[in-house]
């Protein structure tokens, strides 16, 4: 039961992202997202996810990993419009 509250848990946090990646992908625009929030925030995650990891924890593991997941497409995004941006 702790298990699916887990990844009832993940499964809405990591939701929370996909209106996000959908418009910055629709829009190819992520000038609203700052850098230093978007790496401090991947960062975290991905410690997240090596924590579920080494604990064997499927609810951390998979939440993570999907987040950390469309963290690096805004990343990928952002990094192509500044790229864009500058000639």
């Amino acid at each position: 039961m702790v298990t699916v509250i887990g990844l009832l848990a993940g499964v809405l946090t990591t939701a929370c992202w996909w209106p996000q990646l959908h418009r910055s992908w629709r829009t190819r625009s992520t000038d609203d997202l700052s850098w230093s929030y978007l790496v401090m925030l991947a960062a975290g995650v991905g410690l997240w996810l090596v924590y579920g990891v080494a604990v064997g924890d499927a609810a951390v593991t998979t939440a993570n990993g999907a987040t950390f997941a469309a963290l690096a497409v805004l990343i990928g995004i952002k990094a192509r419009s500044a790229r864009e941006a500058k000639g």
